[in-house]
This record gives C-alpha cells, sequence and structure tokens, in this order.
C-alpha cells in the first residue's frame, strides 16, 4: 500500500433489512458495504473504499477528485 492516500471520504449509512446496517460511499460508484452493527458497516465500507481505490490504481486508472 505504498501509494496509498488519505482522503476523508462522505459515508451514508442507514438500515437495512434483517437488522444489518448498509453504507455507500457516494463519491465511488458502487462502493457499498454492510455490517451487523453500525461500527462494523462503518468499518466494512472502509475497507471497501481502501479496496476500491487500491483496484483502481493496480488497472492504471485515475481517481477523479471530487
Amino acid at each position: 500500500m505504498g501509494g496509498q492516500r488519505c482522503k476523508m471520504r462522505q459515508v451514508v449509512i442507514h438500515p437495512g433489512e434483517n437488522g444489518y446496517w448498509l453504507t455507500e460511499c457516494p463519491s465511488l460508484p458502487g462502493c457499498i458495504s454492510q455490517g451487523e452493527s453500525e461500527e462494523e458497516a462503518i468499518g466494512n465500507i472502509g475497507e471497501a473504499i481502501q479496496v476500491y481505490i487500491e483496484t483502481l490504481e493496480e488497472d492504471g486508472l485515475s481517481l477523479v477528485a471530487q
């Protein structure tokens, strides 16, 4: 994770079905996650954001600043 950049991103969290919490990062299309608690959902979306950005970089794609 040598080129990792730290940037704050807006995350939306809301209750879903079956007691799970759903999270999404609107600035990264399709970057969504969930968790059994709010805390777990927030941790999971943090990991999803990291993997999303790493995958873009591995594919040689740039992340447009928003």
